[in-house]
Formats: C-alpha cells, structure tokens, sequence
C-alpha cells in the first residue's frame, strides 16, 4: 500500500513539474478551446462581415480650443432667471488654481451629471468673431453622430465640419443658425435627396437661447438621407460619415440685448461659450474587414484586419492576394481578399535587355507593382524564346522569382 503511494505521488510530482516546465500547456490548450470566436468567421470558418464596437471616439482626447477663459484671472457671469426676473452670479475663471479652471480637457473626460466640469471660452466673442473646438480621432471613424452638451446657453449659429485628411481640408457636415441664409448663405431645412446626400444643410432646430444651462445639440449623419437603408450599397454615405478629425465652429453667440447698454460690461461677462460634454460616436473605420482597432509599433490606431486585408482601414488586399479586386465587406458577402494559385512571385527589377523589358511591360498591363505574378505555363513559353547570350551578360541584375504553392 505504501509503495502504490509512493508511486501515485511521484506520478503528480511529476505531472506537475513537466506541467510547469511547459508553460501549463494543457491549461493553454483548455484556455485556447475556450476563448471567443473571431467574429469575422462563422463556425465553420468562413469569412464574414465583422466590425469593431461602436464608441464614443472623441472620450479621452485632446481637444484643442482656439480661445479658453483663465490665462489672465477674469471674471464671468452666470444668468439665471426667476419668473421675469434675471439674476447674475458671478465667478473668477483662472488656469492658476485648478477649482477655477475650466479648461478643454473637460469636453472629453468622463461626463458625471453629478458632477459637471465645463471647458468655457474668453467672454463676448462674437461675430464676426468665432471660436473653434478642433478634435483629431487619430484614424479614420465612421461617424454616426456628433453631440454638444451646454453648460452656458447654446449657441445662435454654429458649424460642424470633418476632416478625411487628419486636418488638412475641411468639409462642412452641418449648420445651425436662426439666420441661415445671413449666416452661411443656406436655405433653412433643405430638402435632402439622392442627388445631395453628400452635402450639409442649415437648420434652425436647436438654436433658441433657452434652456440657458443643459441644452444639447446632437447632429446624425444619415438623419434624413435617403440611401440610409441601404448602406452597404452606398458610397456616397459611406465617404460622408468617414472623418479623421471633427472642428466646431461657435460663430454667433445668442444675448438679451443688453450689451451695450449702459452696465454692459456685466451683460457682456456674461455672454460665452461653456460646453460640458463633447461626444463622436461611431466605429472605427475598417470596411467590415476587422472586429477591433489596436495601437501598431508607432502608437498609431489601425484595423486588425482579416480576411487577408491589410492597411490602416483594411482597405487593400494583402501582397499576393490579388485574385480579385478588393470590395468592402457587406452583411451579404465577406469579399474575403484571395491568393492566387500555383505561381511564380518574380520581382521585376530594372533590366537593359529587351527580354527584362518585355517582362516589366507585361507586369505593368496586370497593373501589378513591384511583385508581379507570372504564372508558369508563361515563364515555360519565355524558356524556349531564343535569346542572345550577349544580351543576357550585358543585365545588370536577374529576375527575382519564387515559386508558391497557393
């Protein structure tokens, strides 16, 4: 009996220390059988539609403000209103002391309604003055909409525009005014069609001064447009909700009337820009080819692209994978990225013989780059053309060709 527990003791002892020297690999194998499907395959392994998860983009991010109250002590004004009344308490903004500041910062942290901390402009900077929120997404987002929650009274006109190039053009998404044709020589409510989905409309919804704190404005990108439904399908909608980098434009601030009269400096302390709340949802853009967005080597946002997709949005087929031309995922079809066949991969490099020269000119028709694919039965026709053998001393440098089994 003692000797059977001795044996079964060596046995565990053993287990354990072959266990541990491989890294747990059973527990790793349970752990692997475990883990969550790749949503961009089904059960049985065929590609599919995936998408990351819908966020709100703009949280945590830097947002830059062309003005912020406090680089000097100055005061503002609050309004309130009691019956007919009209009230003003008034406070000292200043970026020394961090209970007085109210800096950008706090467009994009996390929005406690308990507890609201408010980014707020330099007072009475109206038109033609304007102040501007600029926030980069850091990679391209599908955007389904744009929010502004108001500490102060919303504004009488502003703007919201978005970049596809990281700030470098800027196209408008939506106005705002009760002047739209003043403002920004647009029509009020235009009527949205297929021939101008693509194109910003001014509405006056949302402008009137009142609530004077806890107002929102909250822009839909496909509100109203016609091909919405059809999405998919929809390259027009698909480029309209694309942006890297999203501006507000504050242009015209709303007033009672009262700044110039004779105590107009109180009225006009208290006439600013406060935002609580600045939200981007949407989903970052990768062509149904990826089910998340990760940081690469250089801190860069991309896709985890599947479906043998590559680029920062999927938006390429991976080398070697030119069968077809590369579609953007569909709720239909995957239009997974395909590998060509059994296939020579040459790399055309530059050659001073008629043959190398031929050899690049039938690569450039495939509309192939660097790595052309020639296939064998071509390189075996190539074999039995005649060629001179002084030609061929006179390359500088030799096809590089390797064959593949696809």
């Amino acid at each position: 009996m003692l000797r059977l527990l001795d044996a079964l003791v060596t046995l565990v002892t053993l287990f354990c220390v072959v266990n541990g020297a491989t890294g747990g690999y059973g527990m790793s194998m349970f752990a692997a059988q475990t883990s969550p499907p790749d949503p961009c395959y089904d059960e049985n392994g065929h590609p599919r539609r995936c998408i990351p998860d819908f966020v709100n983009a703009a949280f945590g991010k830097e947002v830059r403000a062309s003005s912020t109250c406090g680089k000097a002590p100055s005061r503002y004004c609050v309004v309130t209103e009691k019956g007919d009344e009209r009230h003003r308490n008034c406070h000292t903004c200043d970026a020394t002391d961090p209970k007085k500041y109210r800096p950008p910062a706090y467009l994009t942290d996390l929005n406690n309604p308990h507890n609201l901390t408010c980014w707020q402009s330099d007072n009475y900077i109206q038109y033609p003055q304007n102040v501007t929120l600029t926030l980069s997404l850091g990679k391209k987002f599908e955007v389904t909409y744009v929010s502004l929650q108001f500490c102060s009274p919303r504004p009488e006109s502003m703007a919201i525009f978005k970049s596809m190039d990281s700030g470098k053009s800027w196209v408008p998404f939506q106005y705002y005014s009760t002047q739209c044709r003043k403002m920004y020589n647009k029509p009020s409510k235009a009527t949205i069609t297929k021939q101008n989905e693509q194109e910003a409309i001014c509405t006056d919804s949302h402008t009137d001064m009142h609530p004077l704190s806890g107002g929102l404005i909250a822009f839909s990108t496909l509100d109203g447009r016609p091909s919405a439904h059809d999405f998919d399908n929809s390259p027009v909608l698909q480029d309209w909700v694309t942006a890297t980098d999203i501006k507000v434009t504050f242009s015209r601030l709303h007033t009672f009337g009262d700044e110039n009269e004779d105590d107009s400096e109180l009225a006009r302390d208290s006439y600013f820009y406060s935002v609580s709340d600045l939200q981007v949802g949407g989903r970052c853009k990768c062509n149904g080819h990826a089910s998340r967005c990760v940081k690469d080597r250089d801190g860069n946002l991309v896709c985890e692209c599947k479906h043998n997709t590559a680029g920062p949005e999927c938006d390429r087929c991976k080398p070697f994978h030119y069968d077809r031309p590369w579609q953007r995922a569909t709720a239909r079809e995957a239009n997974e990225c395909v590998a060509q066949g059994h296939q020579i991969l040459c790399r055309n490099e530059k050659r001073e013989t008629e043959r190398g020269n031929e050899k690049e000119r039938r690569s450039e028709k495939r509309g192939v780059k660097g790595w052309a694919m020639v296939k064998k039965t071509e390189l075996k026709q190539e074999k039995k053309k005649p060629s001179d053998t002084s030609e061929r001393g006179q390359s500088s440098r030799e096809n590089l060709c390797v064959y593949v089994s696809g």
